[in-house]
């Protein structure tokens, strides 16, 4: 049986068995199966322990450290050391730790200010996209929309809401005194509870099988007259009569349509 011997890890103190021949591998280089530190097991070698010790080698060998004789398996001291730089140390796993913490705190302050970031750009884009539905709805709030507007570049308008709008009656009959001529008469009701921008009106003029043979696009500045108050659009629950005069002489129809819509 190959000759043992017994060496202390000098860091946690525990005693293994070695051999010579496994101190000679690596020029007495082992790694603790305790505590993982690599150390000269030929220069931390220690004796067997009597059981006949005087009191003042026993007093020399406990200022050493508890003698552990849990001993390890010697394989646990044969293990080949590792290089400096892959061995973690107690202060580097700290560091790491520190490290993470940072992260973590980094993150939740980005968080806490990033989120309420995004909410009230979401929130001034809502603002903006629907400005004017807001204008109308809550008068109060128009005047400062008209000032973020002088600011951003924007208007603030009547609303643009086609389904709150109907046409009343409409017709459409030749002049009497004008050959060639039509007059359209119509009433735009806003059936909604704000105003409302008005509407662009489509004419077309159809023949005897209901094919159109002529279109013609009518802005509010056509039909609605020089003194209707175009900026603050059609009034809530209110009517606006239309009466126009189209030159119809180049074409021959014998019937028509008459839509809404805003470009």
């Amino acid at each position: 049986m190959a000759e043992e011997r017994y060496t202390r890890c000098p860091a946690c103190k525990t005693v293994f068995r070695v051999t010579l021949q496994q101190l000679a591998i690596r020029a007495g280089q082992v790694r603790c199966g305790q505590c993982q530190t690599v150390f000269d097991g030929n220069a931390e070698l220690v004796p067997v322990i009597p059981s006949n010790r005087r009191p003042e080698e026993a007093a020399q060998e406990d200022a050493l450290g508890p003698a552990t004789m849990t001993l390890r398996v010697p394989h646990a001291a044969s293990v080949a050391p590792l290089a400096p730089s892959s061995v973690a140390s107690y202060d580097q796993r700290f560091a790491w730790a520190d490290r993470q913490r940072r992260r973590r705190r980094g993150a939740t302050i980005a968080y806490g200010i990033g989120v309420p970031l995004l909410l009230l750009l979401l929130a001034g884009q809502a603002i903006y996209h629907f400005r004017d539905l807001i204008a109308a709805r809550w008068p109060v709030a128009k005047p400062l929309l008209v000032r973020v507007c002088d600011v951003a570049g924007c208007n603030v308008e009547p609303v643009h809401d086609i389904a709150g709008l109907s046409i009343e009656a409409s017709d459409l009959q030749a002049d009497p005194a004008h050959r060639g001529l039509l007059v359209l008469t119509a009433t735009l009701r806003n059936r909604s509870s704000w105003p409302l921008s008005y509407p662009y009106l489509e004419l077309t003029l159809t023949d005897a099988r209901d094919q159109p043979v002529a279109r013609r696009a009518l802005p509010p500045t056509e039909y609605a007259g020089g003194t209707a108050p175009l900026d603050s659009g059609i009034p809530a629950n209110a009517e606006v009569p239309v009466k126009l005069f189209i030159d119809a002489s180049a074409t021959s129809q014998a019937g028509y349509r008459l839509y809404l819509f805003y470009p």
